[in-house]
């Protein structure tokens, strides 16, 4: 049988459910490419007290995990909620095609986390994704900026999502290319740091005092407020202070 098992946001935050499952698991493959882990895997090891084997885009989109599942059961650890991401879907769907059972435990994710900030969730448009560019090769996609602008026209807040591996000035350097490119006016950002763990940080500044902020560390997000309610307006003031 394989397991889907969302670790949460933090390495304390897996679910009983899933401690539970994932000690019946003869073999666990933690998830390591849609986000750079706030904490250590030897962390994580000693929480679930088992040992973890990476698994990388191309292990996990393989599929082999499922053939293995038919004669043992396995856990696939996902940080965040396991169907945050199209390839875990597909996962589900290719076990029951197959005829191997499969059970997502779910858990807490940034998209819910980020209500922290005292933004109303309803409130949010479209996720974006904000890609890692190939500088060499002169390749900078910014269509994650063209869903940002589709958002903004109705007031809506704009979560980004930023690329494991990219670092947060470059980040931010794209977020302003991109814009420029886009034509979107950027004027307060707030800047998500490793939200959900305790070394959660929000920062609210524009652009220009964000260039001078150095040691952000990763995951990080950016959000764009859209139309602000007086609530959140008054809530996000605290954010200046930090």
């Amino acid at each position: 049988m394989l397991f889907l098992i969302g670790l949460g946001l933090n390495a304390d935050s897996i679910s009983e459910e899933g401690l539970n499952l994932v000690k019946k698991c003869k073999k666990i493959y933690l998830e390591n490419y849609t986000v750079e882990l706030p904490y250590s895997t030897q962390h994580l090891e000693e929480v679930i007290g088992k040992k973890l084997f990476p698994a990388d885009r191309e292990f996990v989109e393989s599929l082999k995990i499922i053939d293995e599942a038919r004669k043992l059961d396995v856990a696939l650890l996902i940080y965040g909620n396991p169907l945050m991401a199209t390839t875990h879907i597909t996962m589900v769907q290719e076990s029951n095609l197959s005829g191997v059972k499969c059970k997502v435990v779910h858990n807490a994710t940034v998209l819910d986390a980020v209500g922290v900030t005292g933004l109303q969730i309803y409130k949010f448009g479209k996720i974006a994704s904000m890609p890692k560019w190939d500088e060499k090769k002169k390749f900078t996609p910014d269509s994650f900026m063209k869903i940002v602008k589709e958002n903004s026209s109705i007031g809506a807040h704009s979560l980004i999502l930023v690329d494991i591996g990219l670092q947060f000035p470059d980040a931010l350097n794209e977020l302003k290319i991109s814009a420029k490119n886009q034509e979107v006016s950027l004027s307060k950002i707030i800047v998500g740091q490793q939200i959900g763990t305790k070394n959660q940080k929000i920062l609210y500044r524009p652009l220009s005092e964000l260039e001078g902020f150095k040691g952000v560390k990763a995951p990080f997000c950016f959000i764009l407020p859209g139309k602000l309610h007086f609530v959140e307006s008054e809530y996000l003031e605290s954010f200046q202070k930090e």
